[in-house]
């Protein structure tokens, strides 16, 4: 109780000194508030904005956890096909590392021209940067399993399906939720580099039109309002894996946060 209390008050502490050194600054006038306006005028300017910002924030939220829950979708069940035909993977897992080096700029205008100014455009740059996290956290869970535990289920005639379901898949979660969680962080930035880039509505058409009439205190209103519903987001993950991998909460209740290898000696009894 004690380290988790340590561990929730130091960045906490460190955030609220950082506010106050920023205030400071801007009130005593070492930088200039049309260039970076203090916090309390940023949190006056979104309480003024708030009407206006809630539709563009209903917009960011809809193609960020629509694209984010198809990401998922399709990176799970590509893994788990990938993890079953070897050769596959070894065939397509070069090219999708390939898709990742191209920067989704690039690819938006071909998104507007297949699917215009849409939902569908927003749903698919998001897509693209959840996919992957998802797939390669999963493969690489999948694929580093104790082979003591692959031995002993081999030893007691264990088929496919007890194998995976019983060691292999439980083993995997703490690496399919690391790879979620980060995917849960990029969802709502890559709703927004969408509608940044072009959209009807959403944050990143405020932001835009905030930045084309030099209002800094507006972006850094959109700012916040972005990273607040990206770490609800990421705290959704968080429950989530809570719930799916209730053994390594009660353990991280009582030895703080676990690591990966610690996991992968748990598997489910056997039937």
């Amino acid at each position: 109780m004690r380290r988790s209390w340590r561990s929730t008050a130091s960045p906490f502490l460190t955030g609220v000194g950082l506010l106050a050194v920023w205030e400071a600054a801007s009130r005593l006038g070492a930088v200039s508030p049309f260039l970076l306006p203090a916090p309390s005028a940023v949190l006056a300017e979104l309480v003024r904005q708030a009407p206006l910002l809630l539709p563009h924030l209903g917009a960011t939220l809809l193609s960020g956890l629509g694209g984010f829950l198809v990401g998922v979708f399709l990176g799970v069940g590509l893994a788990l096909v990938l993890d079953a035909f070897p050769r596959l993977r070894a065939a397509l897992y070069p090219f999708l590392v390939i898709s990742q080096t191209i920067p989704i700029i690039f690819l938006y205008p071909l998104f507007l021209i297949w699917f215009g100014y849409g939902l569908t455009s927003k749903l698919m740059v998001v897509v693209l940067v959840c996919f992957f996290p998802v797939i390669v956290s999963l493969l690489d869970g999948l694929a580093s399993v104790d082979p003591e535990l692959l031995d002993l289920f081999a030893s007691m005639r264990a088929g496919w399906w007890q194998t995976f379901w019983l060691v292999r898949f439980p083993a995997a979660l703490p690496s399919l939720f690391s790879g979620l969680t980060v995917s849960a962080t990029y969802s709502i930035m890559g709703a927004v580099i969408g509608e940044w880039l072009g959209a009807p509505r959403g944050l990143g058409v405020y932001m835009l039109r905030a930045y084309k009439t030099f209002s800094t205190a507006r972006v850094f209103a959109a700012i916040l309002v972005v990273v607040v519903a990206s770490l609800v987001v990421v705290y959704l993950v968080k429950l989530v894996s809570r719930l799916a991998m209730p053994w390594r909460a009660r353990r991280e209740t009582v030895t703080g946060p676990s690591r990966n290898a610690g996991d992968r000696t748990h598997m489910r009894s056997v039937p």
